[in-house]
């Protein structure tokens, strides 16, 4: 049997002081005008990115016939090629994104995306895709979830351009940590660590995660979708995101954040990491099979526009810091502090009264990933606010009195993997399967909620399950509703929230506090030590803006007419039945 062409990519660490990669590119048996582009953008981060810009010169040639190359676009070429020899392309690529979705080069590591290195060749797309690295320093290692060549070193292959875009690379002296989870390998890589980092720990917590995942959506009936599993961890001073790809992510933490030998507490930043380990983790299964239906064959050249990111991100964050405590890493108080933090998110932001859930997905790559002065104003994150619809529909489900047997979103999802095959689902299906677990109403509610602004009844719901709702005394920021940053002793205002007594006084994003009632302000908590006993609700405030000095009068509301913060704590004597479906929710 003949050999499949393929499309062949070498990529060569050629100068990591200047941060660049060389890529050379064979195409057998090209079209007489073959196209070849660049993805705009990287699936799982809605943003049209641009990769193109950091390409140098691209030349081309067919055995030894230099072969005339025409930009078309920002981020396509066309070749004119003379028969059916093999089209070899060459070009620089700049790499020093520290994100997650581009690609990076120094003299310490290098990681890519082939998003951001790869051109795609039209046409070709369902051929087999391959990678050969070559010109890596003494020392440098390679990690990615992409199949290695037998007998062939440094050489991985994808079935296709789509399970190529869809394996990032790190390269480097980093530390390798393995383990088993539901039968299935999983590698750990963690990039610029401390010395004093504890890996083993990581380990063991980061392999708990993976098998009570595993567990939730298999059960030991079946085996997960990926063969083999790679976490790729870059650790920075002040890092944090993660992107998700079909057998692997890609991780970004801050150093502080890593667990540390010798000490076995438990720090809000670990929890962090660990929480993001657990949310990129669960998108190998909601996102990358299960995921909206337009997604079935990406569009590398423009935005893919969805609804649907308030349940393939917000559920998923739903189930991130959940899966910590079913898999006993947190404890039941620790896990009610972060849905009150997350809940303190959501309402102290104006914008939930303006966007929906369903829109805010549609409109990320405009509004959610451009985010400015006005975002609070105007934007509801479907992340933070899509885990809170998925656990008010969770309680929802969980606490009715008529259903011989309660069900729960643990079954929805599970559903709707059994019922697609881990495939393309729409809105209306997931609401067909709420309707077959929970019935017409709790459908409709649903709709309701995600393309409506009112705030959810959350309060009501914890209670049913034990959980106390209670609102926590206002920071000074959040009474203005203002958010500031604070670095040397200077007070700048970056957002002035609708409806605020900030905005009442003439406050703009931008400006500089520099005194109240005559005294000098170095933080923005040190306004009341100004106040003045005989009219203690009034401030005179001296702002800087565009080198002016402004003064304006503000009045300081009371603490309950703010935005205050959410602190969920446990029912004292709940009933038993309460106390029965927590354990359900909490245990899995």
């Amino acid at each position: 049997m003949t050999a499949r062409p393929t499309i062949h990519y070498r990529i060569a660490v050629a100068d990591p002081q200047a941060h660049r990669f060389e890529v050379t590119l064979t195409v057998p048996a090209p079209e007489a005008r073959q196209t070849l582009s660049l993805p705009v953008w990287i699936p799982g981060s809605y943003l049209v990115r641009e990769f193109s810009r950091h390409l140098g010169a691209v030349t081309a040639r067919q055995g030894q016939r230099e072969v005339l190359v025409t930009q078309t676009a920002k981020n396509r070429w066309e070749f004119d090629c003379a028969g059916r020899g093999a089209l070899v392309v060459s070009y620089p690529v700049y790499a020093f994104d520290t994100s997650v979705r581009a690609a990076f080069l120094d003299a310490q590591r290098g990681f890519f995306n082939a998003t951001g290195l790869c051109l795609r060749a039209h046409g070709k797309d369902d051929l087999p895709h391959r990678v050969e690295l070559a010109g890596l320093p003494a020392g440098w290692d390679v990690a990615t979830a992409m199949a290695p060549v037998e007998d062939a070193p440094l050489q991985f292959e994808a079935a296709d351009y789509d399970e190529l875009a869809d394996h990032p690379f790190e390269l480097g002296p980093f530390w390798r940590g393995e383990f088993v989870a539901g039968g299935v390998p999983h590698e750990l890589v963690v990039s610029g660590a401390l010395p004093i980092f504890d890996g083993e720990r990581l380990l063991r917590d980061a392999q708990k995660i993976c098998e009570t995942q595993i567990a939730f959506w298999h059960g030991g009936k079946s085996k997960p979708p990926m063969s083999r599993y790679v976490f790729l961890l870059n650790c920075t001073d002040d890092g944090y995101g993660g992107l998700e790809h079909r057998a692997s992510t890609a991780l970004i933490a801050a150093r502080r954040d890593l667990p540390r030998l010798g000490q076995s507490e438990t720090s809000d930043g670990y929890v962090k990491l660990l929480g993001l380990i657990s949310h990129e983790y669960f998108h190998t299964w909601n996102v990358k099979r299960l995921r909206p239906d337009v997604f079935e064959r990406y569009d590398y050249e423009q935005e893919n526009y969805t609804e649907l990111l308030w349940f393939f991100e917000g559920f998923t964050s739903y189930y991130d810091d959940l899966f910590l405590v079913r898999a006993g890493l947190i404890d039941e108080a620790r896990y009610l502090k972060l849905i009150g933090n997350t809940l303190t998110q959501v309402l102290g932001a104006p914008g939930r009264k303006h966007q929906s859930v369903a829109r805010s997905s549609l409109e990320a790559w405009t509004k959610y990933y451009r985010q400015d002065e006005n975002t609070p104003n105007a934007v509801v994150s479907y992340y933070a606010k899509g885990s809170m619809v998925a656990l008010a529909l969770d309680l929802s489900l969980r606490g009715a009195e008529k259903c011989e047997k309660p069900q729960s979103v643990d079954d929805l999802m599970r559903g709707l993997w059994k019922d697609t095959g881990g495939g393309p689902v729409s809105e209306a299906t997931i609401l067909q399967k709420l309707v077959d677990i929970g019935g017409e109403a709790i459908a409709q509610t649903l709709s309701t909620w995600v393309h409506g602004t009112e705030d959810l009844p959350l309060p009501q719901l914890l209670e049913r399950v034990g959980v106390r709702w209670c609102l926590d005394k206002p920071t000074l920021a959040q009474r203005l509703g203002l958010r500031v940053s604070e670095n040397d002793g200077i007070v700048i205002v970056k957002n002035v929230l609708l409806e605020s007594a900030g905005l009442a006084a003439g406050l703009s994003a931008g400006d500089e506090i520099v005194a109240c009632n005559g005294w000098r302000v170095r933080r923005l908590e040190d306004l009341p030590l100004t106040l003045n006993h005989v009219d203690p609700q009034r401030l005179e405030l001296l702002v800087a803006r565009d080198q002016r000095m402004l003064t304006l009068a503000l009045t300081l509301p009371l603490q309950d007419s703010a935005a205050r913060p959410v602190c969920l704590g446990l029912l004292d004597k709940a009933p038993a039945r309460a106390q029965s479906l927590r354990r359900a929710w909490l245990g899995g």
